[in-house]
């Protein structure tokens, strides 16, 4: 079928009675602009890619651009350990560190400029934000809807009183929507995140094609993946959850048949922070939709574990997590620039566990933030903490040594299980809580965003006995993982039981006939098993089994 006839069949769906022939026609003529232009191709992920989640300001010299030291600092201290930079939205914003978007099509200044993005894309594949859902009050867009401008006058969701958003879900406790003083009277308009955050209105059909035009433009300037932020909340339905809705769905679908024609292998990836069966639903038939999705359930379930060191519910889970396609796969991750997220352990975690996860993050000096739910009551969204110090259990493990043994533990199940392992730059440099972040902000996301001078970061690498263990471990981890074509994000899983302290799996490549075999202790003491072979563990080099001694967090990787 052609591109064409692919994208009428998208549009008579998304939009139904309301379509008009008029769409087509500029979604052609959107085509034809684009097709002028050269486009680079690009390789689908392979196990060699390991992607790292950062801010473009989050190492930083005086006087210079941002991008600038950032590639500097990647280039020299993390060389080739990552292959794919996340750079979180680098556009001029006005809140929400990045995520109030003024303006799509423009570098924020401090940052540098689209020559500093293009020079690092030469070094490392580079993975955009699309802040789709919404779009900062002072956007040129929203004012123009507030000074009565006709373009903009249907680019937002004005309150109406028809509508009925009784089952609207939200992860946020202010208020739906939010009043603004208009040139001629108050204007009002929806607000899934933030007064400051203005949803756009993909009902009208000048909304869809711009920012199809926006991603096309991001994919021209070097993004190999685009993560398309709070995706499931752009199309809103009266009496209904506005989340999810098949609609969503089918833009997601339009804007990969798109990018496919122009750039094969572009990776839409989304980002849905809820249960898990919600969460997969955005690969669709597992070639049609997203090539990743977060996988949100990780980084609190590796919490539960290592907390509690017990595989059980963990190695139930990834029972369930199985192939999707030769196409689509995981995102994994386990810190990220947000909280770590707790919808995502709804069915899998009971409310007592959850609790204690709670209770723990609060002791270790971490932040809870809420939501509010369609009943009026508020429950937790959230857990803001930096990663490895949410792992530490006071009294049992928090010594330097076994919390820097633990931290490495964690990220050998990320590493190990089934897709694309995506590590959060506090992660790999062995932070801690910032806590002078937290307080000077009042924001609890900003205990874990902490800004580097560059300087001062690549010094602490050296002489930082924390850091240096957490950084110079997972560089290590990393360049054997690269080699093993096991671990491609396609190649099989299989959890093996090997009893409640223990997570072990087996990665099988049916391509290439490769095989490892991860097991991991999670507990705080030594255990003795029965892996049931014998073998190389590729991390020593040491012949090992069948019978083993683990240390406490103890993981090998066995060929």
């Amino acid at each position: 079928m052609s591109i064409i006839h692919i994208i009428e069949e998208k549009l008579k769906s998304i939009y139904k009675e309301a379509y008009q022939e008029n769409y087509l026609e500029q979604f052609k003529a959107l085509l034809e602009e684009w097709k002028k232009r050269p486009w680079e191709a690009i390789d689908a992920p392979s196990e060699e890619n390991i992607y790292l989640i950062t801010y473009g300001d989050s190492i930083f010299e005086q006087g210079k651009p941002t991008l600038e030291t950032l590639h500097h600092f990647l280039k020299q201290e993390v060389q080739d350990t990552i292959t794919d930079v996340h750079l979180l939205p680098m556009f001029p914003y006005t809140s929400d560190d990045g995520f109030s978007v003024v303006d799509y099509n423009e570098i924020n200044s401090e940052l540098g400029n689209w020559d500093d993005v293009t020079r690092m894309s030469g070094d490392y594949r580079l993975m955009y934000d699309f802040v789709a859902n919404h779009i900062s009050k002072s956007s040129e867009w929203f004012q123009g809807y507030l000074n009565g401008e006709a373009k903009y006058q249907e680019y937002f969701i004005p309150r109406d009183p028809e509508f009925n958003t009784e089952h609207v879900v939200r992860p946020r406790t202010s208020p739906l929507y939010h009043e603004y003083a208009g040139k001629d009277k108050v204007k009002t308009a929806w607000t899934t995140f933030s007064e400051d955050q203005v949803d756009l209105n993909f009902r009208h059909f000048p909304v869809l094609l711009e920012t199809t035009e926006i991603l096309l433009s991001y994919a021209h300037k070097g993004a190999s993946s685009i993560r398309l932020d709070a995706i499931g909340f752009i199309w809103k339905e009266s009496g209904t959850s506005s989340m999810h809705l098949p609609e969503a769905h089918e833009i997601i679908q339009l804007w990969r048949d798109v990018l496919h024609y122009f750039k094969p292998n572009t990776q839409i990836i989304t980002e849905t922070n809820v249960p898990h069966e919600e969460n997969i639903s955005y690969f669709g038939n597992g070639t049609n939709e997203a090539h990743m999705v977060y996988q949100f359930s990780l980084p609190p379930l590796v919490l539960h574990t290592m907390t509690t060191h017990d595989a059980s519910k963990l190695s139930s889970w990834a029972k369930t997590i199985g192939k999707v396609s030769d196409e689509a796969t995981y995102f994994n991750f386990l810190a990220s620039h947000d909280g770590i997220g707790m919808r995502p352990t709804e069915g899998i975690l009971t409310e007592e566990e959850k609790q204690r996860l709670v209770d723990k993050v609060v002791e270790n000096g971490g932040r809870i933030s809420y939501k509010t739910n369609t009943d009026g009551s508020q429950s937790v969204y959230e857990m803001n903490i930096n990663y490895s110090e949410a792992l530490v259990n006071k009294g049992e493990d928090d010594t330097e040594e076994l919390a820097v043994k633990k931290m490495l533990a964690a990220h050998s199940i990320l590493l190990s299980v089934m897709g694309v392992p995506a590590i959060y730059y506090h992660s790999l440099l062995g932070s801690e809580n910032d806590y002078e972040g937290l307080e000077a902000s009042g924001i609890n996301r900003r205990i874990n965003r902490q800004k580097f001078e560059l300087e001062k970061i690549t010094s602490e690498l050296e002489e930082n006995s924390r850091r240096k263990g957490i950084f110079q471990g997972l560089r290590k981890m990393i360049k054997v993982r690269k080699e093993q074509s096991g671990f491609s994000p396609y190649a099989q899983q299989l959890v093996v039981d090997l009893g409640s302290n223990i997570f072990a799996l087996k990665r099988h490549n049916q391509v290439t006939g490769e095989e490892v075999f991860f097991v991991l202790n999670v507990d705080a003491k030594p255990v003795v098993t029965d892996i049931g072979m014998k073998g190389s563990d590729l991390l020593t080099g040491n012949e090992v089994g069948p019978m083993v001694t683990l240390d406490p967090y103890q993981y090998l990787w066995v060929r």
